[in-house]
């Protein structure tokens, strides 16, 4: 059966989203993959011609029809239908009830997840999908775990010295997608009417053929064009980018440069300190040992014995005074003989009397000697005796008797 536009939409007519029901009208399609372009323009036609209820279904057919294409490695029904997705999935995510909005969501994200359309399309699908929800005040591309649909996995948003650059990429991948019929078109009818078995055809259709080529390379020129300046605004974000980048680079390995050299100087000082301490520690130890030999030296009496106890100044007594006046002679009697010898003067200064000082005021204490306590307060009378100084005349008396039978 020759493929006609009236043979397809009866098929389309009988789409459901049934299984069965998909697989028939696929592969029908894709039994005249020879009108693929123009199978794929009709099949938009229909969705916007069909009930958003139905939309769905023409989506569902879409994805199996690339799919099977994609598995046998050809290339006709993808390049056909790549770029009609973008306008189709708004047309049909537009009209579609929440339900049937997640289901499509389901489906673009098995494209993007088995690369059943390039990354571009997918992109620009994301973008129409957010457009919408955004309008809608929905937040933009929701799933059913409240996650975004098409977010990166990491979930960072874009940085903000990137952000000029994301409108300008969706821009050229639009005016990519909306450009590639149109030059597509205008390759086919150039290679029509130059080919080397191209038969010309009376002038005044070749020259109709001609007027409609000419109209046909406007419109790819204009493409292309649109093209061309994108890009090049993008390529113009992208050099202030690199140089931006370029400059951090450079103050970075500066940066970088002094941390290393400031490192090495850190630990070379390091190494300095270790060594210190190691040389101050082996210096100790050989003081250690040599107070140890000093030590068992000193235990065991040898001639190397090393007192360790300290100096002590000796006592060194004060200069005698020379007395004012001569002091009174006092007469001490010998014990056990009666006798009586005279305690002079130097008695009393002598090495053996102790000063002491109190109040900045010398007070001597005699040497006793062997003078009891009897003898104090005997003064000599010139003839040996000691006589009272200051006794009654009785005791006095009594004094000399008991000195006389002695």
């Amino acid at each position: 059966m020759a493929y006609t536009d009236d043979a397809l939409k009866a098929k389309l007519s009988t789409l459901n989203e049934t299984q069965d029901s998909i697989v028939s009208v696929s592969q029908w399609i894709m039994f005249h993959k020879r009108h693929a372009d123009r199978i794929a323009n009709f099949w938009l036609t229909s969705l916007r011609d069909s009930v958003p209820a139905r939309r769905l279904n023409y989506v569902y057919l879409v994805n199996d029809i690339v799919q099977n294409a994609r598995q046998r490695r050809r290339t006709e029904f993808p390049d056909a239908f790549s770029p009609l997705m973008p306008e189709a999935i708004q047309t049909a995510y537009r009209s579609s009830s929440p339900e049937i909005q997640q289901k499509l969501r389901r489906v673009i994200e098995v494209w993007k997840s088995r690369s059943v359309f390039e990354e571009p399309i997918v992109q620009a699908i994301e973008s129409r999908i957010h457009d919408i929800d955004k309008a809608k005040g929905g937040g933009g591309k929701k799933t059913l775990m409240g996650k975004s649909l098409f977010s990166s996995s990491s979930g960072m948003e874009v940085p903000k010295e990137l952000e000029s650059l994301v409108p300008l990429q969706i821009a050229l991948t639009k005016a990519a997608i909306a450009g590639k019929p149109s030059i597509d078109t205008a390759e086919s009818e150039y290679a029509k009417l130059n080919g080397p078995d191209t038969l010309l055809p009376s002038p005044p259709v070749y020259a109709a053929r001609l007027s409609s080529l000419i109209k046909s390379l406007a419109a790819a020129e204009s493409s292309i064009s649109e093209r061309i300046k994108t890009r090049n605004a993008l390529i113009l974000d992208l050099q202030k980018t690199l140089e931006i980048n370029k400059a951090a680079l450079a103050a970075d390995e500066a940066t970088y440069a002094e941390l290393t050299s400031r490192k090495g100087d850190t630990e070379a000082k390091k190494r300095e300190v270790e060594d210190s301490i190691m040389k101050g520690l082996a210096s100790n130890d050989d003081s250690a040992e040599h107070f140890d030999a000093a030590a068992s030296s000193a235990r065991s009496g040898s001639a190397g014995y090393i007192s360790l106890a300290p100096e002590v100044e000796e006592l060194t007594p004060e200069p005698e005074e020379s007395p004012a006046a001569a002091p009174a002679t006092v007469l001490v009697p010998e014990v056990g003989t009666g006798q009586v010898r005279t305690a002079s003067a130097q008695s009393l200064n002598g090495p053996s009397a102790k000063r002491q000082k109190v109040s900045h005021e010398e007070t001597v204490v005699p040497d006793l000697g062997d003078m009891g306590i009897g003898n104090f307060g005997l003064v000599n009378d010139g003839n040996g005796r000691g006589v009272g100084a200051d006794l009654d005349a009785d005791v006095a008396e009594l004094i000399r008797q008991e000195s006389a039978k002695s």
